[in-house]
């Protein structure tokens, strides 16, 4: 059952929307040929914001942790899509070793966990989970909901490469975003094939980075069919030198706040838009919606509350903010249940897998709805994202599905370039 949609169906909407069916056709050549160019990540997701006169993509995470959240009718075609993956990066894998995230107390990250196990599994290949938890010395076993249950084991280093007791796997997939860092015991292994690559990780990605490869996507996509690229771009910049906790930076972060701004609302007056702008400041490294503030006015930034300079300047594992992206707001005008929603559209190698919704019943157009108290809807695709319907309306189902299929592929190839242009000089 496909969620009902309740986006505003405004002409720039459905221009955009029509725009891409009519350009299907040269739409998927163009991607073909930039997938023999460019190694897409084994895996990402995407968070995308449709506001009537803009689809884009707000976030990239290169670890995704909500295969649970997934239509379960769409495992056999995350499964060919893993098939695919395992083939480009260790065609000759039998065993993989999986390494989670250290959240064994949350349950919807251990059920995604175990439906990522799933899928693998169901690829041909001997899976077992790795724990970097210094507390788990022996293997041991966690019971999840509707009778599942995840074997979690020790890592074991011998030389330069990394298994268990007993199993000596040919390929070591990350659903830890490293965060905290590269553990010593994942540096060096050179005899295994580590997806995604280490650079890949919050240790060393910048969003900033992300976006400016997003950028060369962007433009070259909007000029092969014809639109402008900031139809399918957010704005953003960057402000770096910051301690919220110590005020250090505020005047510099409002100017750039205010200049991005500026550039919104010419936009905004050149499309006939009524909307306010506004931006999103947030770390320019990390996940879970962590360190996160919208903003309307430059002056928001400035005279920040104790609570507020608190929120901003630590996010996972207690990692301190210095750096923001200040990225355009994008307002979203879909609704589930009469609550505001965001589409996350899940990949894996180049194949769009599914995809959800983020609910927030809290939660306003312009806000963040990455936040405690989501929720999730998944997106029965009727057709697949990848099967356009010229005819039906633009707005209908499987072609406003084929639009975020297609938003989501172009920011899966932006990952792709920025691996290729972060990837670390080899001795």
């Amino acid at each position: 059952m496909v969620p009902h949609l309740t986006t505003a169906l405004t002409g720039p909407l459905l221009e955009l929307e029509r725009r891409f069916l009519e350009q299907s056709a040269p739409i998927e050549q163009w991607l073909r040929s930039q997938w023999q160019e460019h190694t897409p990540p084994f895996y990402s997701s995407c968070d995308l914001r449709n506001a009537g006169f803009k689809l884009a993509p707000v976030d990239t995470n290169l670890f995704p942790g909500g295969f649970n959240n997934l239509n379960p009718a769409f495992l056999p075609l995350c499964v060919q899509a893993a098939m695919s993956a395992v083939e480009r990066f260790c065609p000759a894998a039998c065993k993989l070793l999986l390494i989670p995230e250290n959240h064994t107390r949350n349950t919807f990250y251990l059920q995604n966990l175990a439906q990522l196990a799933t899928i693998l599994t169901r690829t041909g290949l001997e899976v077992r989970i790795g724990s970097l938890l210094p507390e788990v010395t022996a293997p041991t076993r966690i019971e999840l909901p509707y009778g599942q249950s995840l074997l979690l084991e020790p890592l074991v280093r011998q030389g330069n490469r990394l298994g268990l007791d007993d199993f000596h796997p040919c390929a070591i997939l990350l659903n830890n975003d490293l965060s905290a860092g590269v553990p010593p015991i994942l540096q060096g292994l050179t005899d295994q094939v580590v997806l995604p690559p280490l650079h890949g990780g919050w240790a060393t990605r910048r969003k900033t980075l992300h976006f400016a490869a997003y950028d060369q996507v962007a433009d070259e996509f909007a000029n092969l069919i014809g639109i402008d690229p900031w139809r399918i771009n957010p704005y953003f910049t960057a402000c770096r030198n910051l301690d919220f906790h110590e005020r250090q930076g505020e005047e510099e972060l409002a100017e750039q706040v205010d200049r991005l701004l500026q550039k919104i609302r010419a936009k905004y007056q050149e499309y006939g838009i009524g909307d306010t702008p506004y931006v999103v400041v947030k770390a320019d490294a990390g996940t879970y919606g962590m360190g996160v503030m919208t903003v309307r006015d430059a002056s928001e930034v400035k005279g920040l509350n104790r609570r507020q300079r608190n929120k901003m300047s630590v996010i996972k594992e207690g990692r301190t903010v210095s750096e923001v992206i200040i990225q355009e707001g994008v307002h979203t005008f879909e609704t589930v249940r009469d609550a505001v929603a965001e589409p996350v559209i899940y990949m894996i190698d180049h194949y769009v897998v599914g995809g959800f919704y983020r609910v927030h019943t809290a939660r306003g157009k312009d806000e963040n709805l990455n936040a405690p108290g989501m929720e999730f809807e998944p997106l029965a695709f009727e057709t697949g994202c990848n099967l356009p319907d010229r005819g039906e309306n633009p707005d209908a189902p499987p072609n406003r599905f084929y639009a975020y299929g297609v938003v989501g592929r172009l920011a899966c190839l932006a990952a792709a370039l920025e691996l290729e242009q972060t990837a670390p000089a080899e001795d």
